[in-house]
């Protein structure tokens, strides 16, 4: 039986920390950020927690 492929896409947006939290980037900060308020940009810059399931993240990410 072949190995199961990484999801790529997944792989790039999506963090496991050591205890096993799944972390990402806020969307929408790539460009366009310049007419965006102080305090929307630096909110922006913190990563966010996100409530999914660790075992199909782990599962995705082999």
């Amino acid at each position: 039986m072949p190995k199961q492929k990484t999801r790529k896409s997944l792989s790039k947006r999506i963090k496991l920390t050591r205890n096993d939290k799944v972390v990402a980037m806020k969307p929408g900060q790539n460009h366009f950020n310049g007419k965006e308020s102080g305090n929307t940009r630096r909110a922006k810059r913190k990563d966010i927690k996100l409530p999914v399931s660790v075992k199909k993240i782990k599962r995705s990410l082999s």
